[in-house]
């Protein structure tokens, strides 16, 4: 409690405090724009930082990896434009509300919900980094294997009754993710003869092109002659109230809970990723609330992912401060920067330099705190402009910044094309009502599930009784099959009900 205590009162020293506020203003920003992230934003930062005074270097990364996460849900509620991979299901809600004249309300939901999730995950770095990082190293590839599976079973019960086209939809993103390298052989898969596609398709201009780009041909297609009147003559959403009233707070209280759990526990797992935590959070609030129709603007919708997603942030760092290793990508570039003021993260960093190990952890918790009132600002400030500006000139500023995100991540014109690919394919799936869900999801589980299928049999030599000897995996696969059941038990039983 002394270092805690002696971290507070370094962290509200005047340079340190606005060093974190900059950062949280910086990951806002980035968050926002389409094609930039966490891990693009402190990889440029992480070298700047080696002239700095550590207390003032990780207190700029701790506010950028904070926010960037929840500043993607701007653009997700306002355009429908995730700003950040993590934001994606934050759309399905979000942007309906938006629609309605709840924008303020929506953005208020996500701030609220990444406060909550953040602080919840702070807590438990501050707290409980030690015993949990233990268990996180239980995790072998039988355990990689069942949770990619289990995140996987999650696309039946958010299909609602479109349960067949999620499933193929789900196939088709399997099958983006055997392009590349196999991870068995080294041999390329479904390259065509392409270099650019040895390893897999680009995430983040798919990401682009599935919401961005899109989101530009909707447009176009409502500028035709047929629905030209009903265009000219639509009111200005509103952007109404901000924050949510008690009434909403205590509603949403038990989905801000849950959600904040799952986002700890997958943060903590190494390399587990945030996209698995949306989505189970996503899929727990639907399962809880089975008589609200997600998707149409449901404020639970919006607060599931986003507790989730920042309840990850946290959390991810806890292997690292405990045991020196990284939960994710975002996490393993701290690991970079304690190397480059000559510190060596685990248990050594809290005996040679507890004031800077504590300033972190107790960083993380005010960043969360400075990140509510910050976001509110400038979530209020875009909403107010982009409802102003006219579709077609929207439009255009939204294609120029998904060209400039996308051709971003690599530098590369290939991305672009691909971007644009996705794009059209995103606009036949709203078209064919598919939904895109699925389709990421099984993009960033499939090269997990993969790979974990793969080493378990290697370790077992051929047997698949790996799965079902290991306590956790079995455990994981069970609930797998649980969470995909149900809901097929249900619709057929409402059939047999709706037959007699």
């Amino acid at each position: 409690m002394e270092h805690i205590m002696g971290a507070f009162i370094d962290i509200f020293t005047p340079g340190v405090f606005f060093t974190l506020l900059f950062g949280v203003c910086i990951g806002l920003l980035v968050g926002a724009l389409p094609g930039l992230n966490d891990t693009i934003t402190l990889a440029v930062i992480v070298p700047v930082t080696f002239s700095m005074d550590p207390r003032y270097a990780f207190m700029l990364l701790v506010g950028v990896y904070c926010s960037a996460c929840y500043g993607g849900s701007i653009p997700a509620i306002l355009l429908k434009i995730p700003g950040t991979a993590s934001s994606v299901v934050t759309t399905l809600d979000g942007y309906p509300m938006a629609r309605k004249g709840q924008a303020g309300l929506a953005l208020g939901i996500s701030t609220t919900s990444s406060v909550f999730g953040g602080i919840t995950s702070s807590l438990v770095l501050m707290f409980l980094a030690p015993i949990l990082a233990t268990y996180a190293l239980r995790f072998g590839p039988p355990e990689y294997f069942a949770l990619a599976v289990l995140g996987l079973s999650t696309v039946v019960g958010m299909s609602g009754g479109n349960v067949l086209k999620s499933l193929i939809v789900c196939t088709l993103g399997l099958f983006i993710a055997t392009m590349g390298m196999s991870p068995q052989t080294g041999y390329p898969r479904f390259d065509f003869g392409n270099p650019y596609l040895l390893e897999g398709i680009p995430f983040v201009p798919m990401l682009i092109g599935l919401f961005g780009v899109t989101s530009v041909f909707e447009v176009a297609y409502e500028m035709g002659p047929a629905v030209k009147e009903k265009v000219a003559s639509s009111v200005i959403p509103k952007i109404g109230r901000m924050l949510p009233d008690k009434k909403m707070v205590g509603r949403l209280l038990p989905t801000w809970i849950k959600s904040s759990a799952i986002g700890n526990i997958i943060g903590i797992i190494p390399g587990a990723g945030m996209i698995m935590a949306i989505y189970l959070a996503y899929d727990q609030a639907v399962r809880s609330h089975p008589d609200k129709e997600f998707g149409t603007g449901v404020p639970e919708g919006i607060a599931a992912p986003e507790a989730a997603n920042n309840a990850v942030v946290a959390s991810s760092m806890v292997p690292l401060m405990a045991l020196g290793v990284p939960g994710n990508s975002t996490s393993a570039l701290f690991l970079g920067a304690l190397m480059i003021q000559g510190l060596r993260p685990g248990p050594s960093l809290f005996q040679n330099a507890p004031e800077v190990a504590y300033l972190i952890i107790v960083g993380f918790f005010v960043a969360n705190l400075v990140m509510g009132p910050v976001g509110i600002l400038l979530g209020k400030f875009l909403s107010r402009v982009i409802f102003k500006i006219p579709k077609q000139i929207l439009a255009a500023v939204i294609t120029l910044l998904c060209i400039t995100g996308a051709f971003a991540v690599g530098n590369s014109i290939f991305n672009i094309w691909v971007m644009l690919f996705f794009g059209v394919l995103g606009f036949l799936f709203n078209k064919c009502k598919l939904p895109h869900s699925p389709l990421i999801l099984a993009v960033v589980l499939g090269a997990m599930m993969e790979r974990g299928l793969y080493q378990s049999l290697v370790l077992s030599k051929g047997s698949y009784s790996i799965f079902f000897t290991r306590p956790i995996s079995l455990v994981m696969l069970v609930a797998a099959l649980l969470f995909a059941a149900t809901p097929l038990l249900k619709k057929c039983r409402g059939k047999k009900k709706s037959l007699s």
